[in-house]
């Protein structure tokens, strides 16, 4: 047998592999291979595939000068390996190569291809001008824990309805919390799919599944909501990710799909005398989208409402920008018990800020009150304590 290494090579990055192993589990169904040419136009012009909505050509078209010289020198049925971070990640049987216009596939992904939108800018340094398909075997492929784990987690409790909600919760905050419950009331089970990006964040993935696993087992009925890791490529995004958030979710077993109704990929438009949305576009995926109510903090309601039943203007109402709560606890600022969960902020900034304190015994014991007895404290403790004064009235 003829060695990997003597093959010609491919290079890609994370997220090209990451939609790789989408297909090959059999998660973007109807896709299940690369599309050649006349393929790639056809679901360009009719958004479909084998009648069901898929909104883009799936295909690999990697950057690089080296890796635009292989692919036009390629011919049919010749073996090719594909390298992820410096390892043999695949391999390829050439079916077909072409080329393509990296900006016209930018702009079907994000619906514009202005170099000032940051994921268009990002993808277009992954894309080169060549494109190329075939059959594609994954070295050293490993199952799929996570079919199975939401499998078990139904025959658990014999659940009829599995929804799902994709989530960043970067952080975790009351909105994420109050759409959580929504979820909950009409289903069996709930899949939270929570997702990881490729860019480095202060909120690892870890940070946010610690945070998202403690809400959970601590205020959730624990056996009905699990979480499922979704590594959030340049596929999910723009204006059809939710077409491709409701192709995974029901391939991996959903039948309902939750979003808000601030999503971005919302996209309202007038048709035939009537408002639609993308939504209206979903065609031969068995899965039924629900568009929850945007909720805010109400200062005269003195709670989280739905905007649709809280009577009073916007100058009442505080929104839950995520960005913005991240932005405080970046700082070191504890955000407001009404924005964030207490416990939660606290978690998140004794990580953000380990052995922030000089002395945290001797600022625990002069701050608050305590029980004149020596007990250790950590930086977790300090800041539920601190956010117990912040709480306080009766001098305000």
């Amino acid at each position: 047998m003829t060695s990997l290494r003597k093959n010609k090579t491919l290079y890609i990055d994370k997220e090209a592999a990451s939609a790789l192993e989408l297909v090959a589990d059999n998660l973007l169904l109807p896709v299940t291979k690369l599309m050649g040419e006349s393929e790639s136009k056809a679901v360009l012009e009719s958004g479909l595939l084998d009648g069901k909505s898929f909104p883009f050509p799936f295909i690999l078209a990697p950057s690089g000068k080296k890796n635009e010289e292989i692919i036009s020198s390629l011919q049919k049925d010749e073996e090719i390996t594909i390298l992820c971070q410096g390892e043999e990640f695949a391999t390829l049987k050439v079916s077909e190569t072409f080329q393509i216009n990296p900006k016209e596939r930018v702009k079907h992904i994000y619906g514009t291809d202005d170099a000032t939108h940051p994921g268009v800018l990002a993808t277009m340094k992954r894309l080169g001008s060549w494109a190329l398909s075939g059959e594609y075997t994954i070295l050293n492929k490993e199952v799929n824990p996570n079919k199975r784990k939401i499998d078990d987690a139904k025959e658990l409790i014999n659940a009829q309805h599995t929804s799902s909600i994709m989530m960043a919760a970067n952080p975790l905050h009351r909105g994420h919390e109050r759409l959580i419950r929504q979820t909950l009331e009409t289903t069996d089970l709930l899949v939270i799919f929570l997702l990881k990006p490729y860019e480095s964040a202060n909120l690892t993935y870890e940070l946010r599944k610690e945070a998202l696993e403690y809400f959970i087992n601590n205020f959730l009925p624990k056996n009905r909501v699990i979480i499922v890791p979704l590594e959030n490529s340049y596929i999910f995004a723009g204006y059809n990710e939710i077409i491709i958030d409701a192709i995974v979710a029901k391939n991996y077993g959903c039948d309902r799909l939750t979003v808000g109704r601030n999503h971005a990929g919302l996209g309202m438009f007038y048709d035939c005398n009537s408002n639609k949305s993308i939504i209206d576009k979903v065609t031969g995926i068995n899965i039924e989208i629900n568009v929850a109510s945007e909720y805010v903090y109400c200062d005269q309601c003195t709670t989280l409402v739905s905007k649709n039943t809280c009577p009073h203007g916007q100058h009442h109402q505080i929104s839950y920008h995520a960005d913005s709560i991240l932005e405080l606890l970046e700082v070191g600022l504890l955000p407001p018990a009404v924005l964030i969960r207490k416990e939660i902020s606290a978690f998140l900034l004794s990580k953000l800020y380990p052995k922030r304190f000089k002395s945290l015994e001797k600022l625990y014991y002069d701050t608050f009150a305590t029980k004149g007895l020596l007990e250790e404290h950590d930086e977790k403790d300090f800041y539920l304590e601190l956010m117990k004064l912040y709480q306080t009235t009766s001098l305000t």
